[in-house]
């Protein structure tokens, strides 16, 4: 059985594929390197099958990528298990990191550390990602803001034998959604250095989590018909539920402000139209806010 496994989902990227999947292999000892070819077009059959030390499994349907981050889960065997996007990488020796760190805090079934930010074209920034690292009970704090990078989360195998697998009905939420189900019942620790290089989405690189409309509308969908309703928060007074609506509320209109920018500066003049169009199904009073804290930032 090996110590722990790298699950890397991959659709049409075979320029990209070969340099995630020497960096998993150089994140520890004793790793699974697990490759879900999502039915790829291109020439990543060929790729994979020229490379050696990896399990390589190909869907012939689409899952998108938690449907193939599912396929990975079933296939792998390690004890400990991440995820690993094919076009970010492991910093080397990371994995045994985050692993002797959860192996002395037992109680704990997710570790997680920050991400070196890189620009569509690879090249490696030194902006951390997040700027801290909450640990212990972040359940509350996670339900507003999703701050742990998927690529730097190492989660025992045990969580998904008692909470299941991913939600693939939420593809670029999965493991948001994962996350949060973890921190609901389990404690989470940190490590606060980087461990994995997090190539940033753009509108030109057609990245999933680049659609902000999408992104927010499920979010809110799920924060309403799900993560309200897990037994901690549920059990929560009306004030703590109102606070985290209006935070998380906050930060999905961020979101779409910061990812509206974005479009205009690539040259998608008509991106914000559709962002913006999902505001009235946020907290009223955080659009309020912001709207302020807006208009007094550009007065200075």
């Amino acid at each position: 059985m090996p110590r722990s496994s790298i699950i890397i989902a991959t659709h049409r990227r075979p320029q990209l594929l070969p340099r995630a999947i020497e960096s998993a292999r150089a994140a520890g000892i004793d790793v699974e390197v697990i490759v879900i070819d999502d039915a790829s077009t291109d020439e990543t059959a060929a790729v994979c099958r020229g490379l050696k030390g990896i399990k390589y499994l190909r869907v012939e349907r689409n899952q998108r990528v938690a449907g193939a981050r599912n396929i990975g889960l079933v296939a792998s065997q390690g004890k400990y298990i991440s995820f690993l996007d094919d076009d970010d990488t492991r910093l080397p020796g990371s994995l045994d990191l985050q692993i002797e760190l959860l192996a002395r805090n037992p109680e704990a079934a997710l570790v997680y550390g920050r991400a070196l930010y890189a620009d569509h074209d690879g090249q490696v920034s030194d902006e951390l990602y997040p700027i801290a690292c909450p640990q212990g009970d972040i359940l509350w704090e996670l339900l507003t803001q999703n701050f742990i990078p998927c690529g730097s989360a190492v989660f025992r195998r045990s969580a998904i034998v008692s909470l299941g697998l991913l939600d693939d009905t939420i593809p670029g939420l999965d493991d948001w959604d994962l996350w949060i189900r973890i921190a609901e019942l389990y404690p989470v620790v940190a490590v606060e250095q980087p461990v994995v290089t997090w190539r940033r989405s753009s509108v030109r690189s057609a990245q999933g989590t680049s659609d902000a409309a999408s992104i927010v509308s499920q979010s809110i969908r799920k924060f309403k018909t799900d993560w309200m309703k897990l037994p901690r928060v549920a059990a929560a007074s009306r004030d703590l539920k109102r606070a985290t609506w209006r935070r998380f509320s906050e930060n999905m209109l961020e979101h779409a402000l910061w990812q509206s920018a974005r479009a205009v500066a690539s040259g998608k003049p008509l991106r914000p139209l559709k962002n913006l169009a999902v505001a009235p199904q946020l907290d009223p009073s955080a659009i309020v806010r912001i709207a302020r804290h807006r208009l007094t930032s550009s007065s200075r």
